[in-house]
């Protein structure tokens, strides 16, 4: 029998790594188990997450040839994690920050149709565009709440909801900053910033202009003119709110200038746009004790923290998979019985509409490396798009559904009655238009390629030049 280092039979190691591969696969599936079940277990997820990465960083422990090694792989996941929850952390309180000072009623209030079918193409794309530098949360809330000053409750403002998660769950998809999982695939360097809004805008509308127009059609939307004559009054933006509205936001964009320029990490340059509203905040509001919701610190007692700690919890639950290898056996196992990397892609999207994508994304990153896939390869464009707008199909799928279902009180079944046929038909549709762009791009690459050696034969001076 051969012997490691430690003088234990090989025989012995291996059996014991199954063993801790299958007791990890076990804790995940409980854990995970809990986090969908949460409401009926009476559980919160962000509790759930985290006992589930510790208890799984455990196992993995135990299982490592040895302590330290299994140490420096918890080191570098927690790097790359806190990354993720940095850059998140930081774009909540910003946003926050500008919603606090109604600063997006530069936006809203200039809504004033009533004609529903111009309504309904309206608040679709403002919420596309919102949802491109917010994340998809805070457009539905933003949005909501002006449809609930626009239009009386009715099966119509119930439509509009509906439309509002289909477009904010589009309109992260196709940005770096747009969606947290667009985001962490940008952070770990599976997508650049110009290429994947190049080339995801484009599905993204479809995937959204789609429903729309099957909507459209529909008898709810097909009436009169409305009339809403109960109107609520627009609350007063806050003094400075433009000026708190414009950092804000140009913070948000600059984001991405920052890395480009510098090559620092993106949660660097979000960091730095939060301690520029920081200062602003404190210096316009400097002596008004009765604004100080207005400023920084009551900000972040009001972001979701909760949520920033199950994506902790659920990322480095994550992590231990791929450093045990568990996800690159699932990689394998996929390579071999589904070799299609667009099936394997819209699947995931699919998948998201019932278990979260944020774990969903950590683990084909962990699955696939980027020697698999290069940078800006087909196959992450299309988890991007697919992982982003794929919640819409359900309205659990996503935390835009669950927003939208709190606030307008809609059930499971009237969305999956009245807007997951549409939603799905957008999706599919979205994933058509990525592949006839991409194979069109591919062609014209292709046949780029193979013009210049014929023009070299054609030109011998051209050949010279070059």
């Amino acid at each position: 029998m051969a012997f490691n280092q430690s003088g234990v039979g090989l025989p012995m190691v291996v059996s014991f790594n199954r063993i801790g591969d299958v007791a990890m696969a076990l804790l995940f599936g409980i854990g995970y188990a809990g986090i969908i079940f949460e409401h009926s277990l009476a559980l919160n997820k962000s509790g759930v997450g985290l006992l589930m990465a510790v208890s799984l960083w455990v196992v993995r422990s135990i299982g490592a040839p040895s302590t330290e090694i299994a140490v420096s792989e918890l080191t570098r996941a927690t790097a790359e994690v806190s990354e993720i929850v940095f850059f998140l952390l930081g774009a909540m309180t910003i946003v926050e920050i500008v919603n606090a000072h109604q600063g997006f009623n530069l936006i809203t209030d200039n809504i004033t149709t009533r004609k529903p079918r111009t309504l309904l193409w309206l608040v679709g794309f403002v919420t596309f565009l919102l949802s491109s530098f917010l994340d998809n949360l805070t457009s539905t809330v933003v949005m909501v709440s002006l449809l609930r000053k626009l239009v009386p409750p009715s099966e119509f403002r119930k439509l509009l909801g509906a439309v509002v998660v289909i477009a904010a769950n589009a309109g992260g998809a196709w940005t770096p900053i747009g969606d947290i999982t667009t985001t962490m695939l940008w952070i770990h360097g599976q997508l650049s910033t110009l290429q994947t809004m190049k080339i995801l805008f484009v599905p993204s509308v479809v995937s959204l202009a789609v429903p729309l127009a099957l909507i459209s059609l529909t008898s709810d939307i097909n009436g009169k003119e409305q009339d809403f004559s109960n109107v609520l009054a627009s609350e007063q933006m806050a003094p400075r709110g433009k000026l708190v509205f414009s950092v804000g936001i140009g913070a948000l964009f600059f984001v991405p200038v920052f890395k480009v320029v510098t090559g620092l990490p993106p949660y660097m340059g979000m960091l730095l746009g939060l301690g520029v509203l920081w200062i602003l905040t404190d210096a316009i509001h400097n002596g008004e004790s009765e604004r100080k919701n207005l400023k920084i610190p009551e900000a972040l007692s009001r972001i979701d923290s909760q949520g920033a700690l199950f994506l902790l919890g659920t990322l480095l639950s994550i992590s231990s998979l791929e450093a045990a290898g568990i996800l690159r056996e699932l990689a394998n196992y996929l390579d071999a019985h589904i070799p299609s990397i667009e099936v394997i892609a819209s699947a995931i999207g699919v998948v998201t509409a019932v278990i979260d994508n944020v774990p969903l994304v950590a683990a084909a990153i962990g699955m696939y490396d980027l020697s698999t896939f290069p940078q800006d390869s087909e196959f992450w464009q299309l988890i991007a798009y697919c992982a982003g707008t794929g919640g819409s199909l359900l309205v659990i799928g996503s935390s835009a559904g669950v927003a939208f279902m709190g606030m307008e009180k809609v059930d499971f079944f009237w969305y999956l009655r009245k807007v997951s046929a549409f939603a799905f038909a957008g999706y599919v549709a979205g994933i058509g238009a990525y592949l006839a762009i991409h194979n069109l791009l591919i062609s014209l690459s292709t046949t780029s390629a193979a013009e210049v050696p014929a023009l070299a034969r054609t030109f011998p001076w051209h050949q010279a030049t070059q």
